[in-house]
């Protein structure tokens, strides 16, 4: 994780995020703190034992902090190797703004996106970018160019503002396709939530399911709108061909499995899995929400449908289920796509330079 010859690897780096497992933002930070120069730290606000413990078998400095008491004395023990402060959510940021803002440390922003659907996330996202706004903010990284969008009409800083993609690490993308099977599998990843839209992707698949005897589905998760996704199979009465696993720790089975990946989210960022379906080789059909559309090219590298037209998602899964041609082109596109853009060596590069920069100007 640190060489004696990258420029930055003795600056200390404190990352801020409460989490409640191993998601999309979790994979990011992961890779990021192992491949960007720097003594990174990752604080846990609050998470469960075994996503701190799998930063740590990874070789990341990983603890829980529980509170903002336990957060500035922890940042008061460290003061004197002034480090930089990167926050990942909005309680990371808020508690990160008010150790920053007390004993004036850099602070950088990571932010993976909003899901203001509740009144409680609409003032989230508007507390979010207030605070962004203020001097306590150094940097304000936007994973996708549609985030950085609204921060610029929130009057936030063009200076502070960087838009730096997710990526993934070359090593992961040595994977084998299996053979052509005469049934067809498509597959929903993420958690079981409303901003995930599983309901959308059901929407999308049940009436596919009748029309095509040899497609079947899978949905790979776990969330609150579990059972009720359960209810609607078993009342379409396709429980045996729409299957829900469950959440999953390691995709390279189902990498190998998956003849699509279907994101039918309401609201994203840059999403890890799309990039990994990309790097592994599976199509992609997907809603042009968040910074989906900066990375999918319609019918080069993947098949895009108007956000939360659940109707259009199916038509552009019936498109690829009918075109063998098609899905080869795709599939060959994006791998490319993956490589020329959103490999993490290359991003990892953009990030160190940023991390320099904040903390020279932080000592100035």
């Amino acid at each position: 994780m640190n060489t004696p010859s990258s420029p930055n690897a003795a600056l200390p780096i404190i990352h801020l995020l409460s989490s409640g497992g191993f998601y999309g933002a979790e994979r990011m930070l992961l890779d990021h703190c192992l491949a960007t120069p720097g003594q990174h730290q990752v604080l846990f606000l609050d998470a469960p034992a075994q996503l701190i413990e799998r930063f740590r078998e990874a070789g990341v400095d990983a603890q829980g902090c529980a509170g903002l008491g336990a957060l500035l004395g922890h940042l008061r023990q460290r003061r004197a190797e002034r480090p930089l402060i990167n926050t990942h959510n909005f309680k990371g940021l808020l508690f990160g703004w008010v150790g920053a803002s007390l004993l004036r440390l850099p602070l950088v922003i990571t932010q993976h996106g909003f899901t203001p659907r509740s009144r409680k996330q609409k003032f989230y996202t508007w507390l979010s970018l207030q605070l962004c706004r203020t001097a306590s903010v150094d940097r304000v990284v936007c994973v996708a160019e549609s985030i950085a969008v609204l921060h610029r009409q929130a009057s936030v800083q063009a200076e502070k503002l960087q838009v730096i993609p997710n990526g993934l690490p070359a090593a992961v993308a040595q994977q084998t396709l299996q053979a052509e099977n005469p049934r067809w599998l498509a597959g929903y990843v993420g958690r079981l939530s409303s901003e995930k839209g599983p309901d959308l992707f059901l929407d999308a698949l049940i009436p596919l399911c009748h029309q095509h005897p040899q497609l079947d589905a899978v949905m790979l998760g776990d969330g609150p709108e579990r059972e009720a996704l359960q209810a609607r199979i078993d009342a379409a009465g396709l429980q045996q061909r729409i299957r829900l696993p469950g959440y999953q720790n390691d995709m390279r089975h189902w990498w190998q499995r998956l003849d699509a990946l279907v994101i039918s989210s309401r609201t994203e960022g840059t999403p890890m899995i799309l990039l990994e379906a990309m790097q592994t080789g599976v199509p992609v059909v997907a809603f042009a929400v968040g910074g989906i559309p900066d990375v999918l090219e319609h019918r080069h590298n993947g098949l895009l449908a108007a956000p939360t037209d659940s109707t259009a998602l199916g038509r552009q899964l019936d498109t690829l289920l009918s075109d063998s041609g098609l899905a080869r082109r795709l599939r060959d596109n994006a791998k490319r796509t993956q490589q020329d853009r959103y490999d993490l060596k290359a991003l990892a590069e953009r990030w160190s330079q940023l991390y320099i920069r904040t903390a020279r100007e932080a000592r100035a």
